[in-house]
C-alpha cells in the first residue's frame, strides 16, 4: 500500500471514533465477501495439438482450478460539506488443482519455469470524496469505464490506479475525468506500468511489452427520455501509443407490458499519439447491438466492422465492454475484420424453475488482415446454463456451466474448445 493510501486508512479510523463525523461513513457502507470457485479447461486443435496427441508445442491444454476470495468493502460519506469515505477490495486465490504442464489459462500468475503460484492476492484502497454530485476518487479500484473495462473473467479481477472524478451536478448529465498510470493485472500480485493490447500487439500472459506512463481520459454520458436514452462521448489517450475517440447511444422501447426491443450503436476512431511506440494507427470501428426481449426469450443481433490497417487496441488484459461481438474466446477485433452474432437467452421461469437461464450464441468474423493473410476467418459458439439458488441457506449462490469453442484458420494456438465452472457464494456482511 503507498503512502497516500496508508495516510487515508488512517484518516477513515480518525473518522470512524468521532460519531458526529461517522454517521454517513458507517450507516451507508457496503460489505460483503464473494468466495468463487473456478475452474477452466481449454483444449488446443491446432499446433498446440490435442489432448491426446499433443502436437509440436507439446501444449495439448491448459487446466486450472482456483477457490478465491473478493472483499469489497465500501464505506459512505462523513457529514460536512466535503465528505470522505474509503473503498477496499481485498483479493485472495488459492490454486487447488494446475501443474506446470497445464498452465496459461491466466488464472493463476506463473513463476519458475511457467509453474503456477500456489497462491496470490493483493489489497486495493482508494480514498473518496464528495462535494455535492461530484465524486473524486484516487487509489486503486475495479474500473467500469466503456473506455476501461477491468477484466473479470478469471480467478480475481484486474484493478487499476490513478485518479478520477465524477460528476452528477448538472441534472441528466455525468461527467467524468481522470488519469490512470498502473495496474494488476487478472492474474497478477504486482502494480505495473500501463501497456498496449490487441490483436497483432500481444505479447505474452495477456500483457505487452509497449507501456504508457498513462492513460488520460474524459466522458459526458446524458441520460433522458425517461432513462431509456443515453448518449456518451468519450477521449482516452494512452500516452505516446494510441489517441481513442468514442461516440454511443443506447436506446430501448417498451413496445408492450411483454415486450421491448433495445439497440446499442458505437463508432470508435484510433490514432498513433506522441512517441507512437506501437507504431502507426489506423483504426475506425462501428458497431451495433439490437434486441428483442418477449416473455422468457430474448434474442441478440450484433454487427461489428473493423476499417483501417490497425486492430481494435485496449488497455492490455482490460475488457472490449463495447465491442458486442466480444465473447469468452475472442472479440473479433482484427484489421479489417467484418463479424455478425446471433445470440438467444432463454429463462426458464416461464417453466417453473426461476433462476435457471440458458444463453447460446454463434459469432463469425471474416476478412481479418494480418502479416501472414488478407482473408483471415474466425468463428465461435458459446453456451452458458446458469442457476441462481432462490431461497434458504444458499441464497444467492451461483453456478455457471460455460463451454466455448473457437476456430481460426490462422495463427498459432487459436483454434480451441474450452469449458469453464463458475460457482460463486455472496456474503454480505453490511
Amino acid at each position: 500500500m503507498n503512502t497516500s493510501l496508508r495516510r487515508a486508512t488512517l484518516v477513515s479510523l480518525i473518522v470512524i471514533s468521532d460519531p458526529v463525523l461517522s454517521a454517513g461513513f458507517v450507516e451507508d457502507a457496503d460489505v460483503s465477501l464473494n468466495l468463487r470457485n473456478f475452474y477452466t479447461n481449454r483444449n488446443f486443435l491446432d499446433n498446440g495439438g490435442s489432448r491426446t496427441n499433443p502436437g509440436p508445442t507439446d501444449r495439448g491444454n491448459a487446466a486450472e482450478w482456483t477457490q478465491n476470495f473478493i472483499l469489497n468493502a465500501r464505506s459512505g460519506f462523513t457529514q460536512g460539506t466535503v465528505g470522505f469515505g474509503v473503498d477496499a477490495l481485498g483479493l485472495f486465490g488459492v490454486k487447488l488443482d494446475g501443474g506446470r504442464g497445464t498452465y496459461g489459462t491466466q488464472a493463476l500468475p506463473t513463476h519458475d519455469g511457467n509453474r503456477p503460484a500456489d497462491n496470490f492476492g493483493r489489497l486495493a484502497v482508494a480514498a473518496k470524496f464528495k462535494v455535492g454530485e461530484t465524486q473524486l476518487k484516487v487509489g486503486e479500484w475495479f474500473s467500469e469505464l466503456p473506455i476501461l473495462q477491468s477484466s473479470d473473467a478469471r480467478s480475481l479481477p484486474q484493478t487499476f490506479q490513478g485518479a478520477m472524478a465524477t460528476s452528477k451536478d448538472i441534472p441528466g448529465y455525468t461527467l467524468y475525468g481522470g488519469r490512470m498510470t498502473g495496474n494488476s493485472q487478472r492474474n497478477d500480485t504486482s502494480m505495473e506500468k500501463l501497456s498496449v493490447g490487441g490483436r497483432g500487439t500481444v505479447k505474452h500472459n495477456g500483457g505487452n511489452t509497449i507501456e504508457s506512463d498513462g492513460l488520460n481520459f474524459v466522458g459526458i454520458e446524458h441520460r433522458f427520455n425517461e432513462d431509456r436514452t443515453n448518449a456518451g462521448i468519450w477521449y482516452a489517450q494512452l500516452e505516446d501509443i494510441y489517441k481513442q475517440r468514442y461516440a454511443r447511444l443506447e436506446h430501448s422501447w417498451a413496445v408492450t407490458d411483454n415486450m421491448s426491443i433495445g439497440a446499442k450503436i458505437g463508432y470508435f476512431d484510433y490514432d498513433e499519439d506522441g512517441k507512437a511506440l506501437a507504431g502507426p494507427i489506423d483504426n475506425r470501428t462501428a458497431t451495433g447491438l439490437f434486441s428483442l426481449k418477449t416473455g422468457p426469450h430474448s434474442f441478440y443481433l450484433g454487427l461489428q466492422n473493423m476499417y483501417g490497417d490497425s486492430p481494435w487496441l485496449r488497455v492490455a488484459g482490460s475488457t472490449a465492454i463495447d465491442l458486442p461481438n466480444d465473447s469468452y474466446g475472442s472479440s473479433f477485433d482484427g484489421a479489417q475484420e467484418r463479424s455478425w452474432q446471433i445470440r438467444y437467452d432463454y429463462n426458464f421461469v416461464a417453466m417453473g424453475i426461476p433462476g435457471l437461464t440458458m444463453m447460446n450464441r454463434f459469432i463469425e468474423g471474416r476478412n481479418v488482415h494480418t502479416s501472414t493473410t488478407s482473408d483471415g476467418k474466425d468463428r465461435g459458439r458459446e453456451t452458458e446454463l446458469a442457476y441462481v439458488v432462490q431461497s434458504g441457506s444458499f441464497k444467492n449462490v451461483s453456478i455457471r456451466l460455460r463451454n466455448f469453442s473457437l476456430r481460426q484458420n490462422y495463427g498459432t494456438n487459436t483454434s480451441f474448445d474450452e469449458t469453464r465452472v463458475i460457482i460463486q457464494y455472496p456474503i454480505k456482511f453490511l
